[in-house]
């Protein structure tokens, strides 16, 4: 604790010191204390000298620059050797935006810091608006990995690095949020204003470059060890499913999607009698209440006007449907994972206890309704038990009920 407090005060007098002196020694210095503290003490830091040293905000900024050329640096990370079309090259690709993004949003507000009063810096203000669109784009980004890649990883055993990335992403997600709500308060002093905009846009600097350098130098590297070729197929394809924030991938080349091969493989043989089972009566399912085939049940479930999931008795994941217009991002590789997985660190405490008592038999449902957009969200979790009461697992059912609400009186009449 104290070799930090000491070079706490070590960068502070360095800090200082740009003030009368700008030469690149002293840059070089203060370039080694910052990659030696976290982020968080440099922004403590830097708060502190213009709180109580009487540090101007234009020389705080000559040492935030410098703070940024060191976790850009950081950022390069090896060399990740992939074609053009792998998830891991577009995940890359979409770092460079994401860091553009961040560190461009930083230097805006910057500019706002310099500004006296709202009328001053309006007309910088209003590019905020620029910045959070774009940081509602890097949703996609975030989807992606949470949805598809982290699943994968955590089938090969690796659980602990998607578990911290996720948690960043949720941190991401808490200052887009705050940064929303920043940029419609105008009641309160500038100074405050100035303040809070400034925390969330050095947040997020230190956040995001932080986060690529983790991925590029730990998460990428051990997937590209991990993940075989075929199942970067599959993510490739579940990548095209959510979309792309800011970049538009190169498809398969036509050598890798379509393989010559003369010999009869099992494969060949499964995809034969598979086909010809689709031809035929043998995939019909009897129920007590009726006879469907697959294909019918497949149509019906994709046909429901909600969303389901359904989750086994051991917590994995077994199945959701593939409905047109899905709430929440679902892909195939999350089949087989454990639901906990499937929900940030702080929703998993809620997830346990309603798995817990729906197990007990304590209750059989557990409603959840919330906001998203336009969207009035109704989720609902259902025991799903045998005809003599056990357990088999846990039914997630999500859909807009906005619409339902603006339903009044009779509708008797069939429109053209």
């Amino acid at each position: 604790m104290s070799e930090v407090f000491n070079k706490r005060d070590y960068l502070k007098n360095l800090i200082k010191r740009t003030k009368n002196e700008d030469n690149d020694e002293l840059k070089k210095e203060i370039q080694k204390i910052i990659s030696e503290v976290s982020p968080i003490e440099i922004a403590l830091i830097e708060q502190e000298l213009m709180n109580e040293e009487g540090i101007t905000v234009d020389e705080v900024r000559k040492v935030c620059n410098i703070h940024i050329d060191v976790l850009k640096d950081k950022t390069k990370g090896p060399g990740l050797d992939v074609p053009e079309w792998h998830p891991i090259h577009v995940l890359v690709k979409e770092h460079e935006f994401l860091q553009d993004s961040v560190v461009n949003f930083k230097l805006l507000s910057d500019k706002i810091n310099e500004k006296k009063n709202f009328s001053e810096a309006l007309p910088l203000i209003i590019k905020i608006q620029e910045y959070i669109d774009k940081f509602d784009k890097i949703e996609l980004y975030f989807q992606k990995e949470e949805n598809v890649l982290f699943p994968v990883l955590e089938k090969h055993g690796i659980e602990k690095p998607p578990m911290v990335m996720w948690k960043e992403h949720d941190i991401f997600r808490e200052l887009r949020k705050n940064l929303k709500e920043l940029k419609n308060m105008r009641d309160e002093n500038f100074k405050t204003f100035k303040e809070k905009l400034w925390k969330i846009s050095t947040g997020m600097v230190d956040l995001i470059l932080n986060h690529i350098h983790k991925e590029h130098f730990v998460l990428f590297p051990s997937a590209l060890q991990t993940i075989d070729e075929d199942e970067w197929k599959v993510i490739k394809d579940e990548f095209d499913k959510i979309g792309y924030c800011c970049y538009n991938p190169t498809p398969y080349p036509e050598s890798i999607e379509e393989k010559e091969d003369d010999d009869i493989s099992i494969e060949k043989i499964n995809n034969l009698i598979k086909k010809y089972l689709e031809r035929s009566n043998s995939n019909e399912i009897k129920f007590p209440s009726g006879i469907l085939t697959q294909k019918q049940i497949l149509a019906i479930l994709n046909t429901l006007p909600f969303d389901i999931t359904f989750v086994d008795e051991n917590d994995e994941v077994k199945y959701f449907n593939e409905t047109k217009d899905r709430i929440f991002v679902r892909s195939r590789t999350i089949v087989g994972r454990k639901v906990q997985n499937c929900h940030p660190e702080k929703s998993i405490e809620i997830v346990n206890k309603i798995l817990k008592d729906f197990k007990s038999g304590k209750r059989d449902k557990a409603d959840f309704w919330l906001k998203l957009g336009e969207k009035y969200v109704l989720i609902q979790y259902f025991a799903v038990r045998d005809e003599k009461g056990k357990y088999l697992g846990t039914l997630e059912v999500t859909q807009d009920i906005a619409p339902l609400q603006k339903i009044s009186g009779e509708k008797r009449i069939y429109d053209d």
